[in-house]
């Protein structure tokens, strides 16, 4: 079975299209949540009413960030172009694994942190009307902090996002 596949197929060049793809829109997604997060901040603090952008209030609307799930996409599409390789790249080769531990904390890091962040963001752009109804009396970070470190983190983990895509431009 591995041999029907090489890297001059045409379904090798479909599925690495799809990863080039998947990488490119989890990248964006994970930017875009960063500077959602640092403009909801500016807006925030301006004059602590919240969002009167109208892209803000869409963005924060309650609900998944599907776009960003794209992330758990990539590195499926990576494993099956290893196999479809058919020995010419190997897990064993430093450029995937390499790629494959720096997605790993990416992806944990965006579950554990910005994901969650981003939900509680989109809590307090909901209760924008009553400025009150989006703070936890028991929340001991409010929310333009909370827009801080999101927008960094977003930030953040998309540089790694763009190094990882780097690396697997160049497999050194």
């Amino acid at each position: 079975m591995i041999a029907a596949f090489d890297t001059n197929a045409p379904g090798y060049d479909l599925v690495l299209l799809a990863h080039v793809l998947a990488s490119v829109v989890a990248t964006v997604a994970v930017v875009l949540t960063g500077g959602a997060a640092l403009t909801l901040r500016r807006a925030l603090v301006a004059d602590n009413t919240g969002p009167t952008s109208e892209w803000l209030v869409r963005y924060y609307r309650p609900g998944v960030n599907w776009l960003g799930r794209v992330l758990f996409l990539v590195p499926v599409l990576g494993v099956a172009l290893v196999w479809m390789s058919a020995g010419q790249w190997d897990f064993a080769d430093s450029w995937v694994s390499v790629g494959l531990v720096l997605w790993a904390v990416v992806a944990v890091v965006a579950e554990i942190v910005l994901w969650p962040a981003e939900r509680r963001l989109q809590q307090v752009v909901a209760a924008q009307g009553d400025p009150g109804a989006g703070r936890d009396p028991d929340d001991a970070i409010d929310p333009a902090r909370l827009c801080l470190r999101a927008g960094v983190i977003g930030l953040g983990l998309g540089v790694v996002l763009v190094l990882v895509s780097a690396l697997m431009v160049a497999k050194p």
